[in-house]
């Protein structure tokens, strides 16, 4: 029993982990219709960005890697929708390939410019270890993260429900066409939306470097779970998102428990794929505006 209720913080904090990864898919994949798959290396970016703060700011860098992080993987993201994504709006397939090139691209830089092998960042002091609650063990750091999530979701809640950009964006995932004939500047949507989408990943970054150590090809690990999220959430919900990623989270942990590492990830995989086939929109459908 007590190991059954310390998965219990274990899925919390992976469910965090993907709702903060997939909630900038949220908007580019469910907004934009554009499958990225750089969007893992953002992820990469925003946990080297902590790596190399190290050296300033010494046990604190998490701490102040987060603002940084999320400027720079978003300064990436709108470079890359800016110079190569821009040209293939419409074309997901052709997106899926183009940036998975540039995933590719992204791991052998660091590889050549930082370290091919595992680093670690080290967490603020009050950070580690954890609290005994009736025999279950919650270590700081994955409380941290789990309110970081929360924290990172009510700024995006906030931001499009309360400010004029957010209601642009939701006019432009609702009925882009009508959008621009409301004089709202469609393109200028999506660069800023690729910004906050990539900078969300930089966060999730900068959060899984107190679980582990990091490297290139640390966001291959979360790719996937993070599309499975938006896709079992449903294209462009908030809520949707937020369900999905601490559902599969407690699924993966618990799974995983009762059996082992590789059956469990079958196993999640075998679930998702029984509950595309009931709900092949996902958990929740974006209410359009279209005619037809």
């Amino acid at each position: 029993m007590n190991g059954f209720l310390n998965q219990l913080p274990i899925g919390l904090s992976i469910g965090a982990v993907l709702l903060l990864a997939a909630l900038g898919l949220t908007f580019t994949f469910g907004q934009m219709g554009v499958i990225n798959m750089a969007h893992g290396e953002f992820i990469m970016v925003g946990a080297y960005t902590a790596y190399m703060l190290q050296d300033w700011a010494g046990h604190e860098a998490v701490l102040a890697a987060l603002p940084v992080a999320f400027i720079v993987a978003g300064l990436f993201g709108v470079i890359l929708e800016r110079t190569l994504i821009r040209r293939f709006y419409g074309r997901p397939l052709d997106t899926l390939l183009l940036t998975w090139g540039v995933s590719l691209i992204l791991q052998q830089l660091v590889r050549d410019l930082i370290d091919n092998r595992g680093v670690q960042v080290v967490a603020p002091g009050w950070l580690i270890g954890g609290a005994d609650l009736g025999g279950i063990r919650i270590p700081y750091n994955r409380v941290f993260i789990l309110g970081l999530a929360v924290a990172c979701l009510v700024a995006i809640w906030l931001y499009m429900s309360r400010t004029p950009a957010g209601r642009r964006m939701r006019a432009v995932m609702q009925n882009r066409e009508l959008a621009a004939c409301s004089a709202v500047r469609t393109d200028r949507v999506d660069q800023i939306t690729f910004f906050i989408g990539s900078g969300l990943a930089g966060v999730a970054g900068v959060a899984l470097t107190l679980v582990g150590t990091i490297s290139p090809t640390l966001g291959t690990k979360y790719i996937v779970d993070a599309f499975l999220v938006v896709v079992v959430g449903g294209l462009g919900q908030l809520r949707g998102a937020l369900i999905a990623a601490f559902a599969l989270g407690m699924l993966n942990s618990y799974v995983e428990f009762w059996t082992n590492a590789s059956l469990g990830k079958v196993l999640v995989f075998v679930a998702i794929v029984a509950f595309l086939q009931a709900r092949p929109q996902g958990m929740f459908v974006l209410r359009s505006r279209a005619l037809t």
